[in-house]
């Protein structure tokens, strides 16, 4: 899953992943290093006016194309405290077919559809909206369909709008940083794996009421306490209870390895380690680019991530101490096999998959995003979950690995209109239980 949010406006001046299939447009992912142990010294991080290394984390955002987004439907306010899909209120959308979908765009969404299906008939939705029955008869013919995508789309689904259907969509990727599997000069941030002393409690076994809520902290004599935060981690507060999966070479990089949750460690010698989410220390996030903005370090063209990562390599005192501000410490481990998972468990593809919160979007379900930015605009399908992505109509979209995608990602900033794709029928049954579903009103 994805563990905080969007890189862009939304995750880092907000409040992010664990697995990522890189897109077929073939793209290079970026580099990490861990922190000191106790007894050696913090790791320096570049001078002021140094030249910065040619990586990923340097490269500027990706100026989007500018888009029109298609209209929402009308729709009746949301009612207050709506915290799910069916009780935010839904109307029916646009036909399938009237959509602007392409073709290689509709072949990428339906092998997403298609490898979540398991999932999405297993689940239970918490939107409301749909149950696993619904989606058997798409998901059988999604297995056995060899003609045109969109053509399966516009016969097996219809569209629905939730709420007001204004969206927002920032953007997320998988890194690839430097890293290696042993310690060596110029790799010293350690990459930590769970440790043996972080406890999880699960607060519903204690009271009723507090049922869904847990909690992470630690043991000291005879009381449970807060586990330690960022920078006692850095400080050495691990040594002899936790591994270390691996060694980054660089103390900015692997923070934001940290946000998005997984990526790829990339040696010297080319070899490539990825890591995945493990665990966290069950801190309070803090999204560093909102802090940086309040406080007046960030000026106009400099929200994006890049913006951020620059003013940090060029003021490295301040730097640090401001990533420390964000308590929250993620643990991880090696991953092998096909890809980085989503939340559903599956690989999530760049271009196709997006974060969603699941009690707005059933998760395995296709989207339409009618984006203020081109590239954000087309059938995704909603695989993954972020702590930072809740409620209706907002999404992450993930981008793969590599430069490209970072560059995407880092500046992802787009607002439209989205609608959800559920199977033909289902807004019948919804009316039919629930009241009337307001019609579609055809586009121009």
């Amino acid at each position: 899953m994805r563990i905080f949010g969007g890189l862009a406006l939304a995750g880092l001046l907000g409040a992010c992943s664990s697995g990522i299939v890189p897109p077929e447009a073939g793209t290079r992912p970026a580099p990490t290093r861990p922190a000191p142990s106790r007894a050696e010294p913090a790791a320096e991080l570049p001078r002021p006016g140094a030249a910065l290394p040619e990586t990923p984390a340097n490269l500027p955002a990706r100026q989007p194309t500018a888009a029109t987004p298609l209209p929402a439907m009308p729709a009746a306010p949301v009612l207050a405290g709506a915290t799910t899909a069916a009780t935010a209120g839904i109307v029916a959308g646009p036909a399938i077919e009237t959509l602007p979908i392409t073709p290689e765009n509709a072949r990428r969404a339906l092998a997403a559809f298609k490898l979540s299906c398991p999932g999405l008939i297993r689940r239970s939705d918490a939107s409301g909206l749909t149950s696993g029955a619904d989606w058997t008869n798409a998901c059988a013919a999604a297995a056995s369909w060899s003609g045109d995508a969109a053509a399966f789309f516009a016969m097996w689904f219809e569209t629905v709008q939730v709420g007001n259907g204004a969206a927002f969509a920032t953007g997320y990727y998988e890194p690839e940083i430097a890293g290696v599997r042993e310690r060596r000069p110029g790799y010293d941030v350690p990459v930590y794996g769970m440790p043996d002393n972080l406890i999880e409690v699960d607060l519903g076994l204690f009271s009723d009421s507090l049922k869904g809520k847990r909690i992470r902290g630690r043991v000291d004599g005879r009381q449970f306490i807060p586990y330690y935060d960022r920078t006692q981690i850095e400080q050495g507060a691990l040594e002899g209870h936790a591994p270390v999966v691996a060694w980054a070479a660089d103390p900015i990089e692997m923070f934001f390895l940290q946000v998005q949750g997984s990526g790829r460690l990339k040696g010297p010698d080319g070899k490539v380690l990825r890591i995945g989410y493990a665990g966290q220390n069950g801190r309070d996030y803090t999204g560093i680019g909102k802090l940086m903005k309040d406080r007046g370090l960030l000026g106009p063209g400099q929200t994006s991530m890049q913006g951020i990562v620059a003013w940090l390599r060029a003021h490295p005192e301040e730097g640090r101490a401001i990533m420390r501000e964000n308590k929250s410490f993620v643990f991880f481990k090696e991953l092998n096999g096909a890809g980085p998972l989503g939340a559903m468990g599956y690989p999530v593809a760049g271009w196709t998959s997006v974060a969603a919160d699941p009690k707005f979007m059933p998760l395995g379900a296709p989207l339409f995003l009618s984006m203020d930015r081109a590239d954000a605009s087309g059938l995704w399908v909603a695989q993954d979950t972020g702590g930072a992505i809740k409620g209706a109509n907002r999404v992450d979209t993930f981008w793969g690995a590599g430069d490209d995608a970072r560059a995407i990602a880092g500046g992802m900033s787009a607002r439209g209109t989205a609608w959800l794709l559920l199977p033909k029928g289902t807004l019948a049954r919804l009316s039919a239980a629930k009241g009337p579903v307001t019609p579609a009103i055809p586009q121009p």
